[in-house]
C-alpha cells in the first residue's frame, strides 16, 4: 500500500511541474511584447503524514524528532517581476516608455485599466489611444495653457487643426545714436498762399468754412483726397476729408492733414529751442497765410504740393480748389529712423516705423525723442501714443525723451510703451507693446561717429503670424509641447500616471492591461515625477524584462523535475508489479 501513495506523490510533481512549464512558455512567448513583465510559479510542499510528533528530552531520554513523510507539492501561487525593462528609442513622438514606478491610464468604455505599454496611435479624433482603442488619459489645458490639475480627459493632441498667433508684448532695438550730429530745431514749413472769404482784403481764419473760402468751390458732400505725400522720402498712404455737412473749417482739414501726414501734434519742439518762429508740429493763420510746420529731425521732413490734394463732388466728378502751397522750410536735425513688423491678437502683421530725432545736448549727455508712425493702425492719425510723459529741460512732452550720458549709454527710459489701435479688426483693442532699449538682444548708444550717420534696427519681438500644430514631444513630467508653424510652443496636456501600493495585486486583463485587484490597493493617479512615480521617456519603448537566459534554466529544471516525478511513478508500478507477483 505504500507505493499508492508514492503513486500519488509523483502524480502532483508532474501535475505542478507542468503548470510550471505553462508559466516559463508564456514569459519565453512575450520575450518581444512591449513592457511585459515575467511571471514565475513558486511550489509548496503538500501535507505531511504523520508517525509520531516527537517527544521533549527527559531525564530517560534525550528527545525524538517528528516523523513525517510528504505526500508531494502544490502550487503556491505566482509572482509578477514589475522591474524596469530596457528602453528602446523609437524616435516616434507617440511612443512612451516609463522609467521607475507607475502606470499609463487607459480609459475602455468608461472603465479605467493600468499599462505600462506606451505604444499609442491617433485615433480620428486626435485623441492618444492604445493599439486596442483604449484611450490614453491625462490633464488638460486651460486657454492661456496651463494644466489643469485634478480631474483627468483623454489626452488630445490636434495635429494640423490647432491654431495660435501671438500678439506682440516686446520689441527689441541695437544700433548706434550719433551723438556729434545737428540738434533738431525746426520741422518742415508747408505756407499756403493767401485764402479770402467774402471779398478780396478779407483773409480767412482758421474758423472759417471750407464752403465760404473765395473760389474754393467746396460744397458739402465734397471729398478731398490726399495723395502722394511723403515724409522723409517715405510716401504716405492716401487720405480723405469728406465735408460731411459743410460745416468744416479750415482748422478742421488742417488737423485732418495732421493726422494724413503723420505729424504729432506739439510734439516737436526741441528743450534747447532758443524760440523764435513756429513751433514744429503745428499750423497757423494769419492774413489768410497757412503755415503748416512738421515734426523736426531729418527723417520727419514733409513734401506736398498742391497736385498732392484732389476733390471731387458727390458724383466724383473732379473739382479744383483754392490750396496753393510752397515750402518755405525744411526740416533738421540728426535722425534715423527704422521699420519693424508686430503682430495683433489674431496673428495679422503690421509695420511700425520708429524715427529717432536729436532734441538736445547739456553737460549730462544727449536727449533723442522717438516718433512712432504706423499706418496700419486704424484711426486716420498715423502717429502712435505712447501713453508715456517725461519731463526734460522743463519741457512738458506726451512722447518720452531718451537720455544718454556723457559715455554713450542709455540713461532711460529703457523701456517706451506704445499702442497701436486696431478698433473693429476683430483684434484686442489697443494693441499695447513695449519698445525695449536696453535689453538682453540689443542696445542703443550714442557715441559720436566722425563722417559717419546713426544706425538703428529692431533685433526681436516675440509676437506671430498665425501658426499651426504640427509636431509635439513628450517631457520626463509628462508635459506635452506642441510646435506651431509659426515658431511658438505651447503646453498642451499632459500625461498622467497612476501608482499603486502593491502592484504585484494588479489583476492581468490581457492587451498589455491590468485592473485593480484586492490586494493592489487603489490607484493614486498624479503627474509623473510625483509620489513613487517614474520620469516619461519620450520617442521610446520599455522592452519586457522577460530574461531568455534564466528562463531556459528554469525550463531545464522543470523538465528534470518532471522526469524525475515520472520516474517515481514508474518506480511505484515496479513495485505493484512485485506486490502481484507474489499474489500468484
Amino acid at each position: 500500500m505504500a507505493s499508492t501513495g508514492a503513486l500519488f506523490t509523483g502524480l502532483s510533481g508532474l501535475s505542478t511541474h507542468a503548470r510550471r512549464l505553462e508559466v516559463i512558455g508564456n514569459n519565453i512567448a512575450n520575450v518581444s511584447t512591449t513592457a511585459y513583465k515575467s511571471n514565475r510559479m513558486l511550489f509548496a510542499s503538500g501535507i505531511n503524514r504523520n508517525f509520531s510528533l516527537g517527544t521533549a528530552p527527559s531525564g530517560a531520554s534525550g528527545g525524538t524528532n517528528p516523523g513525517q513523510v510528504g505526500l508531494g507539492v502544490t502550487i503556491a501561487g505566482t509572482q509578477r517581476d514589475f522591474s524596469n525593462g530596457a528602453i528602446s528609442p523609437t524616435g516616434i513622438s507617440r511612443d512612451m516608455a516609463i522609467e521607475g514606478g507607475g502606470f499609463f491610464v487607459v480609459d475602455r468604455a468608461g472603465q479605467q485599466l493600468y499599462t505600462r505599454a506606451g505604444a499609442f496611435q491617433f485615433n480620428a479624433q486626435n485623441e492618444l489611444v492604445t493599439i486596442s482603442g483604449d484611450r490614453l488619459m491625462g490633464f488638460g489645458v486651460d486657454e492661456d495653457f496651463n494644466i489643469t490639475e485634478g480631474q483627468i480627459e483623454p489626452l488630445t493632441v490636434p495635429l494640423g487643426t490647432m491654431t495660435l498667433a501671438e500678439a506682440t508684448e516686446n520689441v527689441s532695438f541695437t544700433g548706434n545714436l550719433d551723438a556729434d550730429g545737428d540738434i533738431g530745431t525746426q520741422g518742415s514749413n508747408l505756407q499756403f498762399a493767401e485764402l479770402t472769404s467774402g471779398g478780396p482784403g478779407v483773409f480767412a481764419t482758421g474758423a472759417t468754412l471750407l464752403t465760404a473760402i473765395d473760389g474754393g468751390g467746396f460744397a458739402a458732400g465734397d471729398v478731398i483726397t490726399v495723395s502722394g505725400a511723403t515724409r522723409g522720402g517715405k510716401l504716405q498712404p492716401d487720405a480723405t476729408f469728406e465735408l460731411t455737412t459743410g460745416t468744416e473749417t479750415i482748422d478742421d482739414f488742417l488737423a485732418f492733414l495732421q493726422e494724413a501726414l503723420g505729424v504729432v501734434p506739439n510734439g516737436g519742439a526741441s528743450p534747447g529751442d532758443p524760440g523764435g518762429g513756429i513751433e514744429p508740429g503745428s499750423f497757423s493763420i494769419t492774413n489768410g497765410v497757412i503755415d503748416f510746420v512738421g515734426n523736426f529731425g531729418e527723417q520727419n521732413d514733409l513734401d506736398l504740393s498742391a497736385g498732392n490734394i484732389s476733390v471731387e463732388d458727390t458724383t466724383g466728378t473732379a473739382k479744383a480748389h483754392p490750396f496753393d502751397i510752397t515750402k518755405t522750410q525744411t526740416a533738421d536735425g540728426e535722425s534715423v529712423r527704422t521699420s519693424y513688423i508686430v503682430y495683433d491678437s489674431l496673428g495679422t502683421a503690421m509695420s511700425v516705423d520708429i524715427t529717432f530725432v536729436l532734441a538736445f545736448k547739456d553737460n549730462s549727455g544727449t536727449y533723442w525723442r522717438p516718433f512712432l508712425h504706423s499706418a496700419d493702425d486704424t484711426d486716420l492719425a498715423l502717429h502712435l501714443e505712447s501713453g508715456d510723459r517725461s519731463i526734460v529741460g522743463g519741457y512738458d512732452d506726451s512722447i518720452p525723451m531718451v537720455q544718454f550720458d556723457n559715455f554713450g549709454q542709455l540713461v532711460g527710459p529703457e523701456t517706451v510703451s506704445v499702442q497701436l489701435d486696431r478698433m473693429d479688426t476683430g483684434a484686442s483693442d489697443p494693441l499695447t507693446f513695449n519698445l525695449d532699449f536696453s535689453g538682453q538682444a540689443g542696445m542703443i548708444t550714442a557715441y559720436s561717429d566722425a563722417g559717419g550717420s546713426s544706425t538703428i534696427a529692431s533685433v526681436f519681438q516675440d509676437g506671430s503670424p498665425l501658426g499651426t500644430l504640427t509636431n509635439f514631444a513628450v517631457g520626463a513630467d509628462g508635459i506635452v509641447t506642441g510646435g506651431f508653424t509659426n515658431g511658438l510652443t505651447r503646453v498642451i496636456g499632459q500625461v498622467a500616471l497612476a501608482g499603486f501600493t502593491n502592484p504585484e495585486g494588479l489583476v492581468d486583463v490581457g492587451d498589455n492591461l491590468f485592473n485593480v485587484g484586492p490586494n493592489s490597493g487603489s490607484p493614486v493617479i498624479s503627474q509623473p515625477l510625483e509620489f513613487s512615480n517614474g520620469r516619461i521617456i519620450g520617442g521610446a519603448l520599455e522592452l519586457s524584462n522577460v530574461d531568455l537566459s534564466k528562463e531556459f534554466i528554469e525550463m531545464i529544471l522543470t523538465s528534470t523535475g518532471y522526469s524525475a516525478s515520472s520516474r517515481v511513478i514508474s518506480t511505484a508500478d515496479q513495485l505493484l508489479q512485485q506486490l502481484l507477483l507474489l499474489a500468484q
